[in-house]
Formats: C-alpha cells, structure tokens, sequence
C-alpha cells in the first residue's frame, strides 16, 4: 500500500510531503530538486531505495514549493535554499520529527549542507551522494566544470527535459531499459516543466555553498560513484576535506542518481552510517539443482579469433543460455566469463535444459561442458552458496567437450523419468569430503 499524500501548510503555501515506514529513526530524504510525490512510486529502483530506507527508518519525503505537487511558483522569482530549508523544517514539524538524518543526492545537496550547518538541532546525520558545495571552476577550484560545460547542459535541458534527460545524463547504467526510461521521463515531466527545469539547474550550477563546509558539526558521509562521467569523484573528495570529520565512501558504478546502480552498496553505506550497523543480508536454505556450463578451450578459441569476434560469440552464447533457462525455468544466477552458473528446482527440468543449451550451442559452432548437482545451498541477495555450489563447481570440471555430467545425488532423484546415464566411476572432488559417483547423460 502506497503512503498517502498530505500537506504541510508553510504561510499560504501547501507543501506536499509522505511518511513511509515506521522506524526507530527519522529519515528525511531530499535526494533531488525535482520532485513528485504520487508519481515516484511509478519508477520501480526510485520506489524500492525508499522502501529499502524504510526497513530501518520513518522516511520524510516532500515536495519543494514550486515543485511536483506543492503549490507552484513563478519561474523568475524560484524559492531561495533559506525557503526550502523553510519547508523541510514545516514538514519535520507537521509530522512531529524533533530530529532527522538528512540524505541527499547531486544538486540536492546544496539545500542538505546549509540545513544541517544551520539546524544541527534538527539534523542529526548527513548523507551525501554525488553532491557537491559548487559546480563551476573557479581559480581556486579547479575541479570545477568549466562555464561552456554548464551552457551546454543548460541546453540540453531545455531540449529533451521531460523525456527522459536525467536518467541519459545520471543513470546511463539504466537508460537503455525502454520502460524505465519512458516510466522515469513522464517522471520529469510531472515534477516540473523543462522552463522551471532550466531555471533550477542555472540556480543550482550559480549556486556555492563551499564556506558553509567547514561550519557543519553533524556527522557527515559522503559517498562518490568512481567511474561517472558528469558529477566525477573529486567533488565528493573536496566535500569530504572540508567538513569537519567527514567519512568518505567510494563506490563503484557510472551512475549519480542515488537509486541507480547497486543499491544494495548504497543502502548498506547509509544504513551502517545512520543507525551504526549495517544490514545482514537474508539467508534462504533450500534443495535446489546447481548447474554449471563452461566453453570447451576458451582460452584458445579467444586468441585464435580476436576481441571483437569473441566478443560477438560470446553475446551469441549468453542469449542461447539466457533463451533455454527461461524456457527451462532455472534462475541465472552469474556469468562465469565463457559460462554460466544457474539453478533449478528440480533435477530433471535441468537435465533437459543443459541438454537444450549444449545443443542449441553446438548448432552455433560452440562447444560447453556441463556438470549438475542437487543438495542444500544458500541464497543470499542475487548470489547462492554452500558445498551443492562447490561440488556442482567440481563435475562440471570432469566434463569433456558436449558432455553433461551429473553426481550421483541428480542421478537417484530423476529415477523413473526416461533419462539415462552412463556410469564414470567414483572420483575425489578437490576440496570436497569423500569421493562421488559420477554419471554421464546418455542422449535418448
């Protein structure tokens, strides 16, 4: 059930505001300029980061005057950073919030660090992503974006705001999904409109904030994705040396949109920060098949072919894989390079889906191994584990070219379905207790 949209009244202006969740701890999050309370909860990764906040915390989520669906503003005369710290601090009220961590993310960090300079009364922690104190060079700021940088962007704004921009600019990682991108553009476009857009920006790339760092008392993290080609890494190092005991957190990823990329990395940083312990993840046992494919002389192939010949086979290989693991029902769970690792739920179902990989593979003039094994194994997030990874890890290594085999545990559990095998003897699985019999998938 989505949180309901309410309204703080600051003078005569209304203030659009949500609370989700019920924590021990206060969050508010202010992660943009542009905002709509109804319509986040349309962009699926922008409605599960709050939902992930919301597991340890009561999240404050509101909408700027003159943004998403408070009360609108003129274009020439936009809320200074003092009136929107006005309307964070009428909303905190509203919902009786004494104190909040504040988490922003890019240009909404400019508003977060004069807040929580000024109120550290209210805010009891800060978290900053991608952000910076200024945007444009100056002689003694070099990490700056030079002035025709910002006039270009100032451009692209006015140009393509409202279909999908944002998402081009600051989640490249995620653009190339049609129904995200399109979900996100009708996001842009109910948030504010591309003139109140342009006039935001040129506010925010005017806007410096650097004096203000050294006066925040509040402990601060401040977390910078390392391989972005806007918002680089160096604005969030200079945040960092410049407010008092700042924490600085490097993250992998090309993304500034704080839900972009692994937001399991992000949520567990800000969680640890917050709260002073960081989530474990959930642990869910069970009997599944383990299956394990790999091309036959990889090393070799890729040489005698070159990179960009291997590089198509490759994407020839990983769609005949992900094509029969859907047809089969198994779960992808990783690439392994020139393979794949994946799980069933049942051994049969996998028998005869490694058959159709091997098959639908050498028909494309690829050669794989396959091994399978049923037991106990643990998932965990997007990853499985346990000894049923490791001995499924094992036979699929004693597997020569086109062949499938399976230990003896796949073996008794398919008795009965038509499949037959062929018997390989008992072999000593490196790292794994006692020795296993292991079979071969004789073709019917």
């Amino acid at each position: 059930m989505l949180p309901e949209t309410l309204y703080a009244r600051a003078g005569e202006v209304h203030i659009a505001y949500q609370v989700l969740g019920d924590g021990p701890i206060d969050i508010i999050l202010a992660d943009q300029w542009f905002s709509h309370m109804d319509a986040q909860w349309d962009v699926p990764p922008l409605a599960e980061f709050r939902r992930r906040l919301a597991s340890f915390g009561r999240v404050i989520m509101f909408d700027k005057r003159g943004i998403g669906l408070s009360d609108p503003v003129p274009i020439d005369g936009l809320p200074t950073l003092e009136i929107w710290i006005d309307d964070l601090r009428t909303v905190m009220d509203t919902v009786r919030s004494a104190r909040a961590a504040l988490i922003t993310n890019i240009g909404g960090a400019l508003m977060a660090i004069v807040c929580a300079a000024a109120f550290p009364d209210r805010i009891t922690s800060l978290v900053i992503v991608d952000g910076f104190a200024r945007f444009l060079e100056a002689p003694d700021y070099p990490i700056g974006a030079p002035p025709h940088v910002v006039d270009g962007q100032l451009d692209a704004v006015s140009a393509g705001y409202g279909r999908g921009l944002m998402i081009d600019m600051f989640a490249p990682s995620m653009a190339g999904d049609p129904r995200l991108h399109d979900a996100w553009a009708r996001y842009e476009r109910v948030s504010a409109s591309p003139g109140s857009a342009r006039a935001m920006v040129k506010l925010i790339y005017e806007t410096d904030v650097r004096d203000v760092l050294p006066t925040i008392r509040v402990p601060t993290l401040v977390i910078h994705h390392t391989d972005v080609r806007l918002l680089r890494s160096p604005y969030g190092r200079y945040l960092a040396d410049h407010i008092p005991g700042a924490k600085y957190v490097e993250l992998p990823g090309v993304d500034n949109l704080i839900w972009a990329g692994d937001q399991e990395a992000m949520v567990g940083e800000i969680q640890e920060f917050v709260t002073g312990a960081r989530p474990q993840p959930e642990v869910t046992r069970v009997l599944a098949t383990v299956m394990f494919t790999d091309i036959v002389d990889s090393t070799v192939r890729a040489v005698a072919l070159g990179d960009q010949r291997w590089k198509l086979l490759l994407a020839q290989h990983d769609q005949i894989v992900r094509s029969e693991l859907a047809r089969g029902s198994g779960r992808e769970i990783k690439t392994t390079g020139d393979g794949f690792l994946a799980t069933f739920d049942g051994p049969a179902r996998a028998i005869r889906t490694a058959r159709a990989i091997r098959d639908g593979l050498a028909a494309a003039g690829i050669e794989v191994r396959v091994g399978l094994h049923t037991g106990e194994v643990e998932f965990v997030a997007d990853d499985v584990h346990g000894i049923g990874v490791h001995i499924g890890s094992r036979v699929a290594s004693l597997a020569g070219a086109g062949e499938i085999l399976v230990s003896s545990t796949v073996k008794d559990l398919v008795a009965g379905s038509g499949i037959s095998f062929e018997d390989r003897g008992r072999h000593v699985l490196k790292g794994v207790p006692d020795d296993w019999a292991i079979y071969a998938v004789i073709d019917s």
